[in-house]
């Protein structure tokens, strides 16, 4: 369903642009509002409700916003490599003392380097690192550890599929696929469609074009050099980078949300 989501002035609508892009997030993730409910539940459980949060990863800024309503005392610091998701993280929080967000690249050794803090109460992140490639994910967990204080938290929910179960994940992908191509035919955006409307946004254009160059085009499959592991495997690696727990805490049949405890 194509958008057009300026303001009378020309400048873009940054509220319907981070509401477009929950809608389309939804439409992969229905249960993406309870996710973040428990993530948010852990952080008040293990790192109070005045948390210096680091969201990392954090595209146009999801985590921060729920974050920040929950909790009107807490600090967050995003930072995310795409510059279009920042842009409307940007434009969405104009005016918002208690968040800033930094560009950096996750996948460089230096990249904590960029932030402005030194140590967070919790490390959050949600449906981002399976871009990643095992070795760099086991690399950026001992960053992680490093930048959490003794008892902070790191929460990570993305797709974990339990490799034990091959019969149970092919049948929730089935449904889940199906369920998709229903909403899709009534006019919900998928990932390719929600990045071909920004592109077409005046304001945005160019901004979505330097994203282009450093990801590549999303209608060609910008995942591609992406891994994922079992809710086991990311607790045992917590665990090897030095964390003093780590465990599942919560799980849907695709996904699951592992814990951290330094």
């Amino acid at each position: 369903m194509a958008m057009h989501q300026e303001t009378a002035d020309g400048h873009a609508n940054w509220q319907a642009w981070q509401d477009s892009w929950d809608r389309q997030q939804e439409w992969y993730l229905p249960d993406r509002e309870e996710r973040f409910r428990v993530m948010l539940d852990m952080v008040e459980a293990l790192a109070g409700p005045e948390p210096r949060v680091l969201d990392l990863a954090c595209g146009t800024g999801s985590i921060s916003d729920r974050l920040l309503r929950r909790f009107p005392e807490s600090r967050s610091t995003g930072v995310d490599l795409d510059p279009a998701l920042l842009t409307v993280a940007r434009g969405h929080f104009a005016g918002e003392s208690r968040v800033e967000f930094v560009t950096a690249d996750l996948t460089d050794a230096d990249w904590v380097r960029a932030l402005p803090h030194t140590s967070y109460d919790a490390v959050l992140t949600a449906t981002a690192l399976h871009w990643l490639r095992t070795p760099q994910l086991t690399a950026l967990y001992g960053q992680i550890a490093g930048l959490l204080r003794a008892g902070g938290v790191f929460v990570h929910a993305d797709h974990m599929p339990d490799p034990s179960t091959p019969r149970i994940n092919e049948a929730a992908y089935a449904f889940g696929k199906r369920r998709r191509e229903r909403e899709k035919a009534a006019g919900a955006s998928d990932w390719a469609a929600w990045w071909g409307e920004m592109a077409g946004e005046p304001a945005l254009a160019g901004v979505v074009e330097e994203r282009y160059r450093i990801f590549g085009d999303p209608a060609k499959g910008d995942h591609a050099d992406g891994e994922v592991q079992s809710a086991a495997w990311h607790a045992q690696a917590l665990l090897s980078a030095g964390f003093a727990e780590a465990g599942q805490v919560w799980c849907s049949p695709e996904d699951a949300m592992v814990l951290g405890l330094r």
